[in-house]
């Protein structure tokens, strides 16, 4: 019988790939998509698709809003997203959402406690990202700690472990794993500021990234076929 994992899944391309290797590793799969009032709000659509395509035993959406503590561009319309400018992993841009990974995983570990679930799935980068604190695997091995520390299970020695099997990879070694295990990239949504018909700005950091990836690996994008 298979083991429960909880994958937190935002309905981007690694979060997709993330929850792709749980299933793959042998998980029943736990999905957890946070809305938190974030300017792209449509990534809960693709996360719903994202599910459903990996046959997700259930996929559980939390209503958490973080707009009114703000301070980001992804949940305040008075920060604008930045467009076109070079990524910098030594400067923290405005799309850092305050303590986002903290929240999200705290959700997670109290969800696999409920499940009496070992494994916690997140698709966090250290290589190809927008220079967040909160994607470092310094971060990830502190959380597993406080996991360990606050849980009944932790308490009781069933330690958790937080399993972010793309932290070293680039953005085109990503998609290349994920094309390996068949995932159609055409149901994510990457984009910070889409337009209002939910098409990808093509210029922010998320989509400069994701672009930059799949010309690496020589690959189109279905999800800008399709909007194309």
């Amino acid at each position: 019988m298979a083991s429960n994992a909880v994958v937190l899944l935002s309905g981007g391309l690694d979060s997709y790939t993330a929850a792709a290797v749980a299933r793959r590793d042998g998980f029943d799969l736990h999905a957890l998509s946070i809305n938190y009032g974030q300017r792209h709000v449509r990534e809960l659509e693709a996360a719903r698709a994202v599910a459903q395509a990996l046959h997700a035993t259930r996929h559980l959406e939390l209503n958490i809003d973080l707009t009114p503590i703000g301070g980001s561009s992804l949940t305040s319309n008075a920060i604008a997203v930045p467009k076109d400018q070079a990524i910098d992993p030594d400067v923290i841009p405005s799309t850092y959402v305050p303590a986002r990974s903290t929240i999200f995983l705290s959700l997670a570990l109290g969800w696999a406690e409920v499940l009496g679930a070992a494994d916690i799935y997140i698709g966090v980068n250290a290589l190809d990202y927008s220079g967040y604190p909160d994607c470092r695997p310094e971060f990830i091995h502190a959380f597993e700690r406080v996991a360990r520390l606050a849980t009944k299970a932790g308490v009781e020695g069933r330690p958790l472990t937080i399993h972010t099997p793309l932290i070293d990879l680039s953005k085109a070694q990503i998609i290349t794993l994920g094309l390996s295990l068949g995932l159609d990239y055409g149901l994510t949504h990457s984009c910070y500021d889409p337009l209002p018909d939910g098409r990808p700005c093509g210029h922010c950091d998320s989509c400069q990234l994701r672009a930059a990836g799949f010309a690496e690996v020589g690959a189109s994008d279905p999800l800008m076929a399709r909007a194309g």
